[in-house]
């Protein structure tokens, strides 16, 4: 959606990666298939700033791919708080877990294997800032199954809402079709404000009233 110079000038204006997260980005390029879905240095560091931002206590990741994200949002969690990552793909497990073991932040992350929307159910808590970052087609899903769990103030953000600048381009695809529903659902809801940043492929940050 940017240009390469606009993407080398953005991260030269912003806060390094560490060697943990760059160490993520190489092996997920080299070990795992569509590495594209990884969140990479800029959206990280995005995340990072929104999760200060609040200093959350406890943070929903609904799709956890090899940790880079995950990792990002810990950064803002505050003294006590907790990360509860959820993602299907017991393949990634054991990179995820040796990822999270080199972090300082391991004893905050709690990784949950299994299908997020049973999951989510079993989690009592009340949540600061949800990223929901999964199956596209459940975006609506999941943000209807987490809304009440959000406390007033809290963050849900949403990831690949321009879809590669398909939704711009008014694509038909079925996926295409399914973002475009999602993204009007939360546009006609009153319960919250909300704005899409133009971030890597689309980022819906929503705060619920």
């Amino acid at each position: 959606m940017i240009s390469e110079e606009l993407q080398q000038l953005l991260l030269q204006y912003c806060e390094p990666e560490d060697e943990l997260l760059q160490h993520i980005d190489r092996e997920t390029n080299l070990k795992v298939l569509m590495p594209r879905m990884l969140s990479g240095h800029y959206q990280g560091r995005v995340l990072s700033m929104l999760s200060k931002m609040i200093s959350p206590q406890n943070i929903l990741e609904i799709g956890t791919f090899t940790g880079y994200a995950t990792l990002c949002l810990a950064e803002g969690l505050s003294a006590n708080g907790t990360i509860y990552t959820l993602d299907i793909n017991a393949e990634l497990e054991d990179m995820v877990r040796e990822n999270f073991a080199k972090s300082p932040l391991n004893s905050k992350i709690n990784y949950i294997i299994g299908d997020a929307q049973e999951s989510i159910g079993n989690i009592k808590e009340t949540f600061d800032l949800v990223f929901i970052d999964a199956d596209k087609k459940n975006n609506g899903t999941y943000y209807d199954l987490i809304f009440d769990q959000v406390r007033p103030g809290g963050l849900i953000i949403v990831d690949n809402v321009l879809w590669s600048g398909k939704i711009v381009k008014n694509a038909q695809d079925k996926d295409t079709k399914n973002i475009s529903s999602f993204n009007d659902k939360i546009n006609a809801d009153q319960r919250v404000e909300k704005l899409i940043l133009p971030v890597r492929d689309g980022l819906f940050v929503i705060r619920k009233k």
